[in-house]
């Protein structure tokens, strides 16, 4: 009786052992063809037109101006669209206008050269690119999904495909506009009329200006020191500690920065994090810029648009 409960035991240990590595190997069959699956890597085509594509966006608007009636006319904006992937299904990249960037897929024709590009639909601003391929240029429209969303439903896109390079030398130049149009300050002033002597007051909206400060101190290049700052307009350290992040291609949400640095031919938004990026004496530099601009006073003046 001994003899068969320990022969009995063997025969179940042999059948339960010889189970387990069946069921070993086709599990382990099954995950190398899932791992065989899964590493299938869709080819990538085209590459020659991967890149960043940069220039004017533009759609008819209601604008309202100062003084006057309200008319239709046509606004420019600046963006770029930047194409990361392309396969036989599918294109891959994102949009970025006006400090936003927003991903999008499309597909490529190859035979006509063009790309239909879809925003993910999820913001008020998404729609659709159709555009086409010449040479290092891309030409075409971008219609909002949403049409009653946005001022300018149709936009008209022209853009050429540019290489993003950094270079601590690049600098505002004295042809650019250094007004800041974003953030205009009301002022009460007070004005005498000469011949009868009588005193009235009005209000003035002015606007802050940069010195040519802007074109001589270089924030990527010398090291900066508290001399060398304690005289300058609060916009001047702006302008200088901006261009640091500008000259690594950061993406600017606020538009008296994007105005600045869009009015250059270098200027060329990459990321919304370039912190990495700056190097030892940048950084020096940019920290001791945030502190003196914390206290620096404005100046302003009256301008015409």
């Amino acid at each position: 009786m001994k003899i068969l409960k320990l022969f009995l035991t063997a025969s179940v240990l042999i059948s339960f052992t010889g189970c387990k590595k069946e069921a070993e190997t086709t599990n382990t069959t099954k995950d190398s063809l899932t791992a065989k699956r899964d590493s299938v890597i869709i080819p990538e085509i085209h590459k020659e037109y991967y890149g960043i594509y940069m220039g004017d966006f533009a759609g008819k608007e209601i604008i309202t101006p100062e003084i006057g009636e309200d008319y239709e006319g046509v606004v420019y904006k600046k963006i770029a669209l930047k194409i990361n992937r392309i396969t036989k299904d599918s294109v891959y990249g994102q949009s970025i206008v006006d400090g936003n960037q927003r991903s999008f897929r499309g597909v490529f024709n190859e035979a006509a050269k063009s790309f239909i590009l879809d925003e993910p639909g999820n913001d008020k601003t998404d729609g659709r690119f159709e555009v086409k391929l010449s040479n290092d240029s891309l030409t075409g429209t971008w219609n909002a999904f949403n049409k009653t969303a946005v001022k300018a439903p149709l936009k008209i896109l022209k853009l050429v495909k540019k290489e993003f390079v950094y270079n601590p030398n690049f600098m505002l130049s004295p042809d650019n506009d250094l007004i800041d149009w974003e953030n205009p300050k009301n002022f009460v002033e007070k004005y005498t009329d000469e011949e009868t002597g009588k005193t009235e007051t009005y209000t003035a909206s002015k606007n802050r200006i940069a010195s040519d400060a802007v074109f001589k101190i270089n924030a990527s290049k010398q090291k900066l020191s508290e001399k060398d700052l304690k005289n300058l307009r609060k916009l001047d350290m702006e302008i200088i500690k901006n261009s640091v992040f500008a000259r690594h291609g950061y993406l600017f949400k606020k538009a008296t920065y994007r105005n600045f640095f869009e009015q250059t031919d270098w200027y060329i938004p990459v990321s919304d994090n370039v912190d990495n990026d700056l190097s030892p004496l940048e950084k020096e530099n940019v920290a001791l810029l945030s502190r003196f601009i914390k206290y620096a006073e404005d100046k302003y003046d009256s301008f015409g648009r």
